[in-house]
């Protein structure tokens, strides 16, 4: 059938014109991911895994501890 063929072209001509207005568009100014100070970096991993430790803390079962060891606990 020929609309489809109509929304094919259509397709085509909106796709060219998105892509014509995303190259010629301003692209904000992005730091490449050396310029972040080392300190910076080494802190944003350690606070990383501090969180996974926790969470994989969170998400593992405690084992029930028996009687005995419990009463000396306090």
């Amino acid at each position: 059938m020929y609309g489809d063929d109509i929304h094919l072209w259509l397709h085509h001509i909106r796709a060219e014109r998105l892509r014509d207005e995303a190259r010629e568009a301003p692209r904000p100014h992005r730091r490449s991911r050396r310029s972040r100070p080392a300190r910076a970096r080494v802190l944003r991993a350690r606070v990383g895994w501090t969180l996974v430790e926790v969470g994989l803390r969170l998400a593992t079962p405690r084992l029930p501890q028996s009687g005995l060891t419990a009463r000396f606990d306090h």
